[in-house]
């Protein structure tokens, strides 16, 4: 297979090494070298499968000065793949700015699909997949963060978040005070020896974890808020119909220009509303 020009997004797995595709470890024994976002996480991976290639860090506080040289080894006719820590890359990860970048000048970008987190978690939740939104991780700025949760507080949306353990109560109250208390599943460890899915309440996860302290990653996915039928507008009685019609003529309108629209926003007979008008 012609690989040279070309980066290739690798997932990775996020727990169990089993999780591997043929596929993704052939890649990585074909590329000419991979960035990793911590190449001693990678190298693990890849002495594992006993894969000897040469690695590029990159991460969030080099993707500026690192991806223009992987960007310049790919044009020379290198063959590039990215992987993250654990996951899909470029999901919540410094290489999104890659392959932004590798779509400006031109290169190829080819997915070798590989485990997500965010897919996984969803798919063992017991809420609605049909429509969901990943919002990663929410701001350490409590302002900012009750700002955003203000925001998706009415979106009908399985909503979905990252969250480090120290920070777990925090979100979950944050949650609790602006969302009120909705289903929420919360899942950590996924597919290592620990993993856990608890589907609960919003204010039973407040009361569990407050008095258990949490442990390892978690990704929290959060019933959507429920969707309202749109109420049905009250009847107008003809009596307020035909003010509608005065209120439109002082306003500027003809007596049958005013008739007619508001007739349209009724239902009322055009004639019915100028017969009536002209009598009041």
């Amino acid at each position: 297979m012609n690989m040279a020009g070309k980066l290739y997004v690798v997932g990775t797995p996020i727990g169990n090494l089993s999780d591997m595709s043929p596929r993704g470890l052939e890649t990585l024994r074909q590329v000419d070298f991979i960035a990793a976002e911590d190449t001693r996480v990678t190298l693990k991976l890849l002495n594992h499968f006993d894969i000897k290639k040469p690695q590029i860090s990159y991460h969030e506080h080099n993707i500026r000065e690192k991806g223009e040289q992987i960007t310049a080894r790919i044009l020379a006719g290198e063959s590039c793949a990215i992987v993250t820590d654990a996951g899909m890359p470029c999901i919540s990860d410094p290489g999104e700015d890659l392959v932004r970048l590798c779509a400006q000048l031109g290169i190829e970008a080819v997915v070798v699909p590989g485990p997500s987190a965010v897919i996984s978690a969803l798919a063992v939740s017991g809420l609605a997949t049909s429509r969901f939104a990943f919002e990663g991780f929410l701001t350490v700025s409590r302002k900012r963060r009750y700002e955003r949760l203000e925001q998706l507080k009415d979106d009908p949306r399985t909503l979905i978040f990252y969250e480090a353990p120290h920070k777990l109560n925090t979100t979950l109250n944050d949650l609790l005070a602006v969302f009120g208390d909705r289903k929420i599943s919360l899942c950590r460890e996924l597919t290592k020896l620990h993993e856990e899915t608890v589907r609960t309440t919003v204010a039973q996860a407040v009361a569990y974890y407050g008095e258990n302290k949490p442990k390892g990653e978690f990704v929290l996915v959060v019933e959507g808020a429920p969707e309202t039928a749109p109420q049905p507008e009250e009847e107008q009685t003809l009596e307020q119909a035909v003010e509608q019609v005065a209120a439109l003529q002082e306003a500027g309108l003809s007596l049958t220009e005013a008739a007619k629209q508001v007739a349209k926003q009724t239902g009322y007979q055009k004639q019915e509303l100028y017969k009536r008008a002209t009598e009041r």
